[in-house]
């Protein structure tokens, strides 16, 4: 499977994932301490929706456009806003853009924040270092994640998110991301960690989860948007994702956004919600 960014920019994994990083964002901001965001898998930060790759697939009609074919209820709207606002603006942009992670990292932290933005692939880092040549806070390094991500941790601020959204590109991607979690928690345990990947097959899935139920985190969320009625492992059914140590009432936030995002992203008569806590220690 090949989740080049650029493919797949304002699709409906995308909503679904740049929606929790707003609200785990949202969250942060609440102490007027610093923190720190890093970005393992960045891409290009800001996406052409009528660039060859995108109108290729076409994949945003379904997304983003769908958001604003059928506007949610009071309360999601004011979860979504700042994601949502910031889209509205620069799709009404000639051409008609889409942020990518670290462009709505940038825009949704303050000045005393810190951003890391890593990119793997040689084009993609360039772009992504053009679209932030200016202002001290962002730093954006080229390499892979995983080589770069212990250094990295734990940061001088001691306190953020590690976001992690691969390309899966690789088979053993799962057990890649299992591995990078076990030795970034190692270096920093209380950090938030946000995690998305591809549903198709459950099975690889439910051992990834099993995985990274055992690690030393507090708390850890499981965050699920299965599309279909009938999975086949021939297609992307849906997306997830795992956030550990996630802010407190994440999870309720996420039941208000997933209910809402469920019925509008079914195909097939699907459309079928999963949160759980696959570890919940009380906050004391």
């Amino acid at each position: 499977m090949n989740y080049r960014h650029a493919f797949h920019a304002g699709n409906f994994a995308d909503v679904l994932k740049h929606i929790v990083l707003t609200r785990i964002l949202v969250h942060l901001k609440a102490k007027e301490t610093p923190f720190r965001v890093i970005d393992t898998h960045a891409g290009t930060g800001l996406y052409n929706l009528e660039a060859d790759e995108a109108r290729r697939t076409g994949e945003w009609r379904e997304g983003i456009a769908l958001v604003g074919d059928k506007p949610p209820p009071a309360r999601v709207a004011e979860l979504i806003a700042p994601w949502y606002q910031l889209c509205q603006g620069l799709m009404a942009q000639s051409p008609p853009l889409y942020p990518g992670s670290p462009w709505l990292a940038a825009d949704l932290t303050r000045d005393q924040d810190r951003l890391v933005f890593c990119e793997k692939h040689p084009e993609d880092g360039a772009r992504l270092k053009g679209n932030f040549t200016r202002g001290k806070r962002v730093k954006v390094m080229e390499g892979d994640a995983w080589s770069l991500l212990p250094g990295l941790l734990p940061p001088p601020e001691r306190r953020g998110l590690v976001f992690i959204d691969p390309p899966f590109e690789e088979e053993n991607e799962f057990r890649t991301i299992a591995e990078g979690l076990t030795q970034a928690m190692r270096r920093w345990a209380t950090g938030t960690y946000a995690v998305w990947y591809p549903i198709k097959g459950m099975r690889e899935v439910e051992a990834f989860a099993r995985r990274v139920a055992g690690l030393p985190a507090g708390r850890i969320l499981r965050f699920e948007l299965s599309r279909y009625a009938v999975q086949r492992i021939d297609r992307l059914n849906g997306c997830g994702m795992i956030i550990l140590n996630p802010p407190w009432k994440l999870d309720e936030d996420l039941r208000a956004v997933g209910d809402y995002l469920a019925p509008l992203f079914a195909k097939e008569g699907g459309g079928f919600l999963r949160l759980d806590w696959l570890k919940h220690e009380e906050k004391k």
